[in-house]
């Protein structure tokens, strides 16, 4: 187990041996009919169909989905109410159609989030970044990514060990100590982050680093019959929201 419990999702999935590809045109298509489609009956259908996807045949699970899902339905929310309110000479108020607008910018987002978090769950970050190379995604993109994927656990590293050694120390013993101890929790991590990350860089520069870190991918062959079952998934999902609309 590494500590990121998406991560621990991917490596652990019943999809993990798939081609990254095959994922990622699942997913992709996905998301696109997420953002084209009417928000009903067109988001409702992809969000089922990637949630049902993720829970069954990927084996993802449901404690690790819907805790992933939760920051994304935050930002849907915030994002939704705020979209919704109109500002004029009377003040401030709900819009004309604000059930609707929210209703539309809600289904559209959660349906999206969920396709990505269901490519997120089942495909681990040493197979996609391979298969972004290939699908010709900039080389500075693709090498950002892979930075931040490696910070993070440096970053949840640092947390662990300080939180630890706070609580050894009656740091969480009572209210007021908890909100002195997450101060200084996060000052420390984000300082501590900061310096390995600045180590980091000067030791790759050190290395003559000029084209990124390049790992062997390791073979997943795409699957004929996966893709088709794609393709007629996708197909169905927009002629099924096309004549229920």
């Amino acid at each position: 187990m590494t500590g990121l419990a998406v991560d621990d999702a991917a490596w652990t999935s019943a999809w993990r041996h798939r081609s990254p590809g095959d994922k990622l045109l699942l997913c992709g298509g996905l998301v696109v009919c997420a953002l084209l489609l009417p928000a009903w009956p067109g988001s409702v259908l992809v969000g089922l169909v990637a949630v049902g996807l993720a829970l069954g045949p990927a084996r993802v699970p449901a404690r690790t989905f819907g805790r992933a899902v939760r920051l994304p339905l935050a930002f849907v929310t915030v994002g939704a109410l705020t979209a919704v309110v109109a500002v004029d000479g009377d003040g401030i108020g709900w819009a004309p159609d604000a059930a609707a607008r929210a209703g539309s910018l809600a289904g559209h987002a959660l349906a999206g989030s969920a396709a990505v978090l269901l490519l997120a769950t089942t495909t681990p970050m040493s197979d996609l970044l391979p298969a972004l190379r290939r699908m010709r995604v900039p080389e500075a993109v693709v090498e950002v990514a892979s930075v931040v994927y490696r910070l993070l656990f440096v970053l949840l590293d640092s947390l662990r060990t300080i939180r630890e050694a706070q609580t050894a120390r009656m740091g969480y013993s009572s209210l007021r100590r908890s909100y002195r101890s997450s101060g200084v929790l996060a000052a420390a991590v984000l300082t501590r982050s900061w310096d390995r990350a600045r180590r980091m860089q000067a030791g790759l520069a050190g290395r003559g680093l000029e084209t990124g870190l390049r790992v062997l991918p390791e073979a997943l062959p795409s699957s004929r019959a996966f893709l088709v079952t794609t393709g007629a998934g996708l197909a169905g999902i927009v002629a099924a929201s096309l004549a229920i609309a």
